[in-house]
C-alpha cells in the first residue's frame, strides 16, 4: 500500500513540483495551500502518513500549523518535514521545537527530499 503525503504550500508551482516528484516515487499525494486548508484536508482524506509543509503562507503559517496539529491526538505522531526558503538558524530551531521532524531549505534536491521521507516513514 502506498503512503499518503500531504503537501502544504501556498505556491501552486511548488505543490505541483513536489507532487510530481512524490507520485513518481509511488506516493499518494494530497495538497493544501496553507495551514487552515491542511487542517481541513487532514480530517477529510485517508490517513496521512507524512506532512511536507512550507512556513510562509497566508491565513495560517507553517509554525502555527505544526503547533496546532501537534496538540491534537489524532495527528500528533504524523512525521512533519518543513520545506521552506527560511533557512535562518532561529527558523530551523523554531520549526524543530514546535514538532517538525526535519527542516529542509528550498530549493531542496528531489533525491534528498525523497530519501528523508523514506527514512521518516521507515
Amino acid at each position: 500500500m502506498s503512503k499518503h503525503i500531504l503537501v502544504v504550500d501556498d505556491s501552486k508551482t511548488i505543490r505541483n513540483l513536489v507532487a510530481f516528484v512524490l507520485k513518481a516515487e509511488g506516493f499518494k499525494v494530497a495538497m493544501a495551500e496553507d495551514g487552515l486548508d491542511a487542517i481541513e484536508k487532514l480530517s477529510t482524506i485517508d490517513p496521512v502518513d507524512l506532512i511536507l509543509s512550507d512556513i510562509n503562507m497566508p491565513r495560517m503559517d507553517g509554525f502555527t500549523f505544526i503547533k496546532t496539529i501537534r496538540q491534537q491526538d489524532a495527528y500528533k505522531d504524523i512525521p512533519i518535514i518543513v520545506l521552506s526558503t527560511e533557512g535562518q538558524e532561529q527558523d530551523i530551531q523554531k520549526g524543530i521545537s514546535l514538532g517538525a521532524n526535519l527542516y529542509m531549505v528550498k530549493p531542496a534536491q528531489p533525491e534528498k527530499m525523497v530519501r528523508n521521507i523514506k527514512m521518516l516513514l521507515g
